[in-house]
């Protein structure tokens, strides 16, 4: 196959499917498998950069604020490239989960009243 050919087989995948075909190719480029991982009891099982705590909506979030790829990577120095394209992808086929997170973590944070318990320590 040559890279014209695997190119327009690549472009045809659904964006899922580009997040496995990501998932693979970056196996052999990291020891720490640059997937995505949701873990329960971890970030509140949302779905993060494998073999991290960073959760994939905080870095949308951070995107769609104007931040580039370069700014996460200067303030996140354990990603890599590799990682952030794993996110924007998994984004991409997860646009629901992703945005509905984004909105419920505004809404957290819009009623927090420094000095106060967080509302997500509160148990009702």
């Amino acid at each position: 196959m040559t890279a014209q050919e695997l190119e327009i087989q690549l472009l045809s995948l659904t964006p899922a499917q580009k997040v496995e075909a990501i998932r693979i190719l970056t196996q052999g480029i990291s020891s720490n498998n640059d997937g995505i991982t949701k873990t329960p009891g971890v970030m509140g099982a949302d779905a993060c950069i494998a073999g991290t705590r960073i959760p994939v909506w905080l870095l949308v979030s951070y995107r769609r604020q104007g931040a580039k790829d370069a700014d996460i990577l200067d303030q996140y120095p354990q990603l890599s490239a590799a990682n952030l394209v794993t996110a924007w992808l998994y984004a991409e086929a997860f646009p629901d989960e992703i945005d509905t997170t984004i909105y419920e973590q505004e809404q957290s944070d819009a009623i927090y009243v420094p000095g106060l318990p967080h509302p997500q320590s509160l148990s009702l």
